[in-house]
């Protein structure tokens, strides 16, 4: 179920320096994510299905499904961010919300466009996030693809923060 978000009116569209302070946070824990997955991945074929160190990783079914895992690992770690409250850890710590057009949390579907869009943004030598510096509403690609926006959260007020 999507949320409505509150502060709609004094939210603003995010700059490229925010979203790549962000993205480099995100990095970090996504890596630490597949390197999770990777040792999960290492320990379940030896002792599950027996194999020998020798031939870990030495067919391409093995290669496949890891590879598998890490997509989805990193999947589930944005998706799961963005429709419960708007933002991962990254975002949050530089003050950034993922929301629909109308103030709302994203879908699972505008979560997978999200995801899909980026990699492709980030494959073209970053061009669909370097495209918020020629956007009017600074929307990168996989904001326009999935049809959301990144704003900027005011910071908390003292009265707010010690309540």
């Amino acid at each position: 179920m999507q949320r409505q978000f509150d502060q709609l009116d004094d939210v603003w569209p995010a700059g490229l320096g925010r979203r790549l302070g962000a993205m480099l946070y995100d990095a970090l824990l996504v890596i630490a994510i597949w390197i999770l997955l990777a040792v999960l991945h290492v320990v379940f074929v030896r002792q599950v299905l027996g194999l020998g160190a020798d031939e870990v990783g030495a067919g391409s079914l093995q290669r496949f499904t890891l590879q598998l895992l890490l997509v989805a690992g990193a999947f589930l770690f944005f998706a799961f961010s963005w429709m419960r409250g708007g933002m991962t850890l990254g975002m949050q710590a530089w003050r950034l919300r993922v929301q629909t057009r109308g103030g709302r949390s994203i879908t699972l579907r505008q979560s997978l466009v999200r995801f899909l869009v980026a990699w492709l943004s980030l494959a073209a030598f970053g061009l669909g996030y370097l495209w918020v510096l020629f956007d009017s509403e600074r929307r990168s690609w996989p904001d326009i693809a999935s049809n959301t926006r990144v704003v900027v959260l005011p910071r908390a007020s003292r009265r707010q923060s010690s309540a």
